[in-house]
């Protein structure tokens, strides 16, 4: 028989309507909170849980900071909003009932977006189609998506001169193939090629034979992926044709082979980290755009 968190996944795979319990509509308008400035270059969706309180406030404090953000290297820069997705923990469970601690953090921070499943590794696939389609209602016109865990540290300056390039390759290539309704199908991260399933029942990304046969398609591992707004809109509406993955990543991949795409490989996301006797050098972090995985306390340092 299958473990727990499969059948459980098997149960609910077919139900992707789920309702928003804390919710944010006006989160790009610029009237609450975005300080008048609009919809953000970059939009910070971050996966979290209810308890990592102490991560999404480390994450508010640093690379997460809400605010106009001037590249590392450019003078260029643009706006940077941080949004947090969660699911629902059971207080029924071995969980403290954080549920007024979570409606506080909100009142205080509008940037919470939560929605009523429960939240478990194998519904994290939930929170990417759930969110494109908030994306898509609320804001989409901001020009970029990173989605990422948060125990990641991103060194937002040098991701914003990156996207920045893009832009500008985009916009140059636009005039010189005179394809001025062009949109920028961009999809980075730390990219593996021909990942075969985990068949170990006992591990947490067992996938068993009959579910899925064969390799993988190119995904970027875990983390976090930089993806244009345009591309997150062409995935949601591909997402309704893919059956769901328990497996995030994987299923992202499935879903831009679907569109007959793949993710592209940037040395810069550091899913497995630097080497050991690097981590506590600045200078190491040089060309890293993100580096899995960090304590809030080591975000803080890192920060300064």
């Amino acid at each position: 028989s299958l473990p727990q968190q499969m059948q459980a996944f098997i149960r609910s795979m077919h139900c992707r309507d789920y309702g928003l319990l804390l919710n944010q509509p006006a989160f790009c308008s610029g009237d609450s909170g975005g300080a008048g400035l609009g919809p953000p270059m970059l939009l910070m969706a971050i996966k979290s849980q209810v308890g990592n309180f102490e991560n999404r406030q480390a994450i508010r404090e640093t690379w997460g900071r809400s605010g106009l953000v001037r590249g590392q290297s450019s003078q260029k820069g643009g706006l940077v909003r941080t949004l947090f997705l969660l699911g629902r923990q059971d207080s029924a469970g071995a969980h403290p009932d954080t549920k007024n601690l979570l409606e506080l953090e909100n009142q205080k921070h509008a940037d919470i977006l939560q929605w009523d499943f429960q939240d478990t590794f194998f519904n994290l696939t939930l929170k990417d189609l759930l969110f494109w389609r908030w994306l898509q209602q609320h804001c989409p016109d901001a020009a970029f998506v990173f989605k990422g865990d948060d125990d990641v540290f991103v060194r937002t300056g040098a991701l914003m001169d990156f996207l920045h390039k893009r832009w500008d390759e985009h916009n140059l290539f636009k005039i010189y193939t005179n394809q001025s309704d062009a949109v920028l199908e961009l999809f980075v991260g730390d990219v593996i090629f021909n990942a075969m399933p985990n068949r170990e029942p006992a591990t947490k990304y067992y996938i068993p034979e009959s579910f899925y046969k064969g390799a993988y398609p190119p995904y970027a591992g875990g983390g976090g992926v930089v993806y244009s707004s345009a591309l997150a809109l062409r995935l949601k509406e591909v997402s309704e044709r893919v059956r769901l993955f328990p497996i995030d990543d994987v299923y992202l991949g499935m879903c831009l082979k679907r569109l007959g795409l793949s993710p592209s490989h940037h040395p810069g996301f550091l899913t497995f980290d630097l080497p050991e006797p690097d981590r506590a050098k600045p200078c190491a972090y040089r060309s890293v755009l993100l580096v899995h995985r960090r304590s809030p306390k080591e975000m803080l340092t890192l920060w300064k």
